[in-house]
Order: C-alpha cells, then sequence, then structure tokens
C-alpha cells in the first residue's frame, strides 16, 4: 500500500529549552505507533457508507503504524447503555521481569502463576516430571513461563513471555523479559509495554556479582527500563534460601547497599518508586502470604503480592486522545490489531486512523486477554478487529505526526571500543515499539549537565556546537531514519518521545526527543 503524506501532529508546542535530566522526568511506557482522537459531531451527521471488504494484513504495516480515534457520536450513544455494566471494577497493570540471565525471573513468574490459581497441581507435575528427564530439577516452574522447547533445552528465556493474574485489587500481565545479553531487543519490547519493573537479583554467591558488574545485564536492564518508562521498581533479592545464602541478613544488606546507588544514578527516586524484599522463587516463600518466622526471623516487611496490589503508578487519561501502538497484526474473519492502549478509550463503532499511512478503519470487536467487551481504557492490552470504511464517513482530527528526523537529547553511556560520537555515527533506534537504522545528521548542542542545573540566569549554561563528543556526554543532536515513524515530543507524550540506541548488540545511549519538524513536513528542510 503506497504512504499518502503524513498528516500534522495535533500540538506543536516549542521546546522551552529548559535542560532537565530526561531520564528523571517521571512518566510511563510506551509501544509502536499511536494515533488521537477526539469527537466529531459531522461523523454523526454523515450518512452510513457501507463497509467494504477488511484491509489485507500485508496493507497493516506494523513497523509504521499507529491508531486514531476519531470517535462516532451514534456509535458512543449505543455502547454508553451498557458501559457502566462492563467497565471492570479492578485496575489494569502491566508487570516486566528483568534482570540478568539465570537470576531466576520465570521461575519467580512461574510461582505467581501458581500461587494465584492459573496453574493447577497435575500440570506442576508434568513439568516437574518434564525437568527431571533433562536433569534439570529446579527448572521445573520455568516451565510455566518458558513453553518452548528451545527456552526448555538452554533454560534462558528468549522471546517476551506473556501470562496473567489478579490479585484483590489489580488484574496483571506478566510480561517475562529475556535476561540474555543476545536477546535484549526482546527485553526491550518487553520493556516498553511495561507499568512496573520487577528487578530479580539473585542472592547466590557470584550471580549478584556477574550480573552487577560492567557488562552484566543487571546494569543494562535497569537503565533501559527508566528509559523505556517504567516508573516504578520492585527489587527481589531472589535465590535466599540457597545453600551459599540461607537467608543470611548481611548478604541481603550488601546487595541492598550496591544496588541503592546504581538505581539513584540510573534517575529512580529510591524513596518513593523502588521496594526491596527478599524471596524464594522457587519455593514461593515472601511471594503470597508474608515470610514465614522460622525461615527468616529478621524480614517485618510485606509480601511481594502486598506491594503489587498496593503499588501506585501514574494515571493516564480515559477522555484524551487515544494512543494505540500497534504491536502485532493478524486475519481472523478481519483484520486483529495487537496493542496496548497507551491513552484514550476505544468503543466497538469507532472510526479509526492507521498512521501513518492513512488507512481508514472501523472498529468491529475488541478484546481484552480472551474476554470480549464493548470498550476499552487505558493500560489495557487490546486485540482490536477492524474493517474499512469509506473516507468521507471519517474527518481527521488531530492525527499525531509521522517523520524521517527529528532532534534528540541523548546521554552517551558507553560507545563501543572508546570510539567519538559524531556527524554520520550510525546505530539501531528503539523507539516505542519501533525499531529502525537511524544516522546522527548533526550535533546540535553539548550540555554540560552541572550548568544546567543552575538557577542563576547569570550562570546559566552556554551552548557550544561540538564536532564530537565521547562517553558520558550529554548532547542535542538530529537523528534521521529511512522510514516515516510516529514519535511524539517527550514533554507532550512521554510514551512515545522516548527511545534508546543500540549497535553490535550494545546499548550506546538513551535519549528523548525534544523537537520534530514543522506542520505537515516530515523533515525540517523545506
Amino acid at each position: 500500500m503506497e504512504h499518502d503524506a503524513p498528516p500534522a501532529p495535533s500540538h506543536h508546542a516549542q521546546d522551552d529549552g529548559a535542560v532537565d535530566d530526561w531520564a528523571r522526568d517521571d512518566a510511563e511506557p510506551s509501544d509502536r505507533h499511536a494515533a488521537p482522537a477526539e469527537e466529531s459531531p459531522e461523523a454523526a451527521d454523515a450518512p452510513a457508507a457501507p463497509a467494504p471488504p477488511a484491509e489485507g494484513v500485508n496493507d497493516i504495516q506494523s513497523s509504521l503504524q499507529s491508531l486514531e480515534l476519531k470517535t462516532n457520536a451514534a456509535a458512543h450513544e449505543d455502547v454508553q447503555m451498557v458501559a457502566d455494566e462492563e467497565e471492570e471494577a479492578k485496575r489494569h497493570i502491566n508487570l516486566v521481569f528483568i534482570g540478568h540471565v539465570d537470576a531466576g525471573k520465570s521461575t519467580a513468574g512461574g510461582q505467581i502463576l501458581f500461587l494465584s490459581g492459573q496453574v493447577d497441581d497435575r500440570t506442576i507435575q508434568k513439568y516437574e516430571k518434564e525437568a527431571k528427564d533433562k536433569s534439570r530439577e529446579s527448572w521445573y516452574m520455568a516451565y510455566i513461563m518458558d513453553t518452548n522447547e528451545e527456552e526448555r533445552l538452554k533454560g534462558k528465556t528468549v522471546e517476551v513471555g506473556r501470562a496473567h493474574f489478579e490479585t484483590e485489587n489489580t488484574r496483571f500481565t506478566i510480561l517475562d523479559a529475556p535476561g540474555h545479553k543476545s536477546y535484549v531487543p526482546n527485553m526491550i519490547s518487553g520493556a516498553s509495554q511495561a507499568d512496573i519493573g520487577v528487578l530479580v537479583i539473585s542472592a547466590r554467591k557470584g550471580e549478584f556479582e556477574t550480573g552487577y558488574e560492567r557488562g552484566g545485564q543487571t546494569r543494562e536492564h535497569v537503565l533501559l527500563a527508566k528509559t523505556l518508562g517504567v516508573a516504578k521498581l520492585v527489587v527481589v533479592i531472589n535465590k535466599m534460601d540457597e545453600p551459599t545464602v540461607q537467608w543470611s541478613k548481611e548478604r541481603y544488606d550488601e546487595i541492598e547497599g550496591k544496588m541503592i546507588p546504581f538505581l539513584r544514578s540510573s534517575g529512580y527516586n529510591v524513596k518513593k518508586d523502588v521496594q526491596f524484599l527478599p524471596i524464594s522463587g522457587l519455593c514461593g516463600a515472601n511471594m503470597k502470604t508474608r515470610m514465614d518466622k522460622s525461615i527468616c526471623s529478621w524480614w517485618n516487611g510485606p509480601c511481594l503480592f502486598e506491594i503489587l496490589d498496593k503499588i501506585e503508578v501514574p494515571l493516564r487519561d480515559p477522555k484524551g486522545p487515544v494512543r494505540l501502538p500497534i504491536i502485532d497484526k493478524y486475519k481472523d474473519m478481519g483484520t486483529v490489531v495487537m496493542g496496548k492502549l497507551e491513552n484514550g478509550t476505544i468503543r466497538e463503532g469507532d472510526s479509526l486512523l492507521v498512521m501513518p499511512n492513512k488507512t481508514h478503519v472501523k472498529v468491529t470487536g475488541i478484546n481484552l486477554d480472551e474476554k470480549k467487551v464493548r470498550r476499552a481504557g487505558p493500560n489495557e492490552n487490546v486485540r482490536v478487529k477492524v474493517s474499512g470504511i469509506e473516507e468521507e464517513d471519517i474527518m481527521a482530527a488531530n492525527p499525531i505526526g509521522a517523520f524521517t528526523e527529528f532532534n534528540a537529547q541523548l546521554q552517551i553511556l558507553e560507545l563501543l571500543d572508546n570510539a567519538i560520537f559524531t556527524a554520520g555515527y550510525k546505530a539501531v533506534l528503539h523507539i516505542h515499539s519501533v525499531v529502525e537504522e537511524c544516522e546522527i545528521v548533526d550535533l546540535i548542542e553539548e550540555i554540560d549537565m552541572k550548568k544546567a542545573k543552575v538557577t542563576d540566569p547569570k550562570k546559566k549554561k552556554t551552548k557550544r556546537k561540538p564536532l564530537f563528543v565521547k562517553n558520558g556526554a550529554v548532547v542535542v543532536c538530529r537523528v534521521q531514519v529511512t522510514n516515516l515513524i510516529c514519535i511524539e515530543k517527550f514533554s507532550d507524550f512521554p510514551q512515545l518521545g522516548r527511545f534508546t540506541l543500540r549497535t553490535e548488540g550494545k546499548t550506546i545511549a538513551v535519549g528523548k526527543v525534544v523537537d520534530v519538524p514543522p506542520v505537515g513536513r516530515s523533515t525540517f528542510s523545506a
């Protein structure tokens, strides 16, 4: 399908020039491409047009798409009659398990599903036998999350596992992210959909040190989680029952003491946004119920389920513009698109605009997990069945912008072989669910973060245009991609304005979008 020229973004507020540490902004996570919406009286008055056959799956290019809600007033009246009856009493939260390989993420996730009644005893016995036959007795809980044979043979998560459980007040979707450095792109995909992160750390002697040292995935996962908008972290010190640990308070305090400064330097407010607790993922200690004093006498805090049930996450606006980044699609009696609804509300009968190629579609069905519903609100993982509609039946209002270049504020972490970062540098861009090759075409300004935080206007930072920068630098630069991508300025919509740069399997920079081209253009040049 040919791509039409992208529509103009709705908000184009100028960047105020104030430099803040992007990593410390309180924001939420994100997904693929998205688009906005508002009510349209014209849509209600327009004559109903016959719907043509559903768009083919191949016509919806998920690497360059987003949905825009253009509400249909008449359909809303019908849906509103049953809205109150269908509204879920429990909030929904996406929970991503992150951490170094072999920290016990899949085992902890499997134990949660078992303790919450999602897996029965017969299934557990089956997994125990399978694990024993492979001489991997301690892996059986991980089999609940690691479902394919490759993962079970290697004992390593490769894809992002997905499962569901409930506590008293909350419905959770578990995203089990891979820990191995070879699968960091998959981890990014999982973290970009998450509201809360559970950082799993192994207390076993030597395992914590391996993950924490330079090059370990504990460090990289924390940085990526913050960059991708995981605002709250629950740090679980796992394998406390291991023979080299035996619920040692000294070992727990040692790990907590090393992690707190690192989490703080990564942008987390440790007092407000981070909670530590000891667990055993294998035997389930301190997970659903509080710690038995006969096992661990010194722990007086809550268990994992209590923390997750009470944790506060930033609220999304159900009445705001719709942002549904598409992460996957398939054909099932029509076209079905999948993603996390970041903002706004979608109802059956609503008219949507797929961006940036301006494909007009109509919502014919909505599913939350396996449950069919008439509407869905923010934070929900949805499957939306859509069919094509006539162009005259929709009035495009406030669509998201689609661009091939943007200005960004970057924090350089660690370049390969101490290389220099200059115009012409190429990397792989990960922004919400989009993965695109990119090139740095201009270094606009290097920022001295020490001076940037000085409030005295007489001591205000001086701008200087660098030829190159090195590790640790903060720089404003222009980033260019080949294909149109749907993005927002971080100040307008954080979920679609934060990103990472990676090259040769390593994260070399994290950043945020600070400016986009003018209305109606995909580039800054005329």
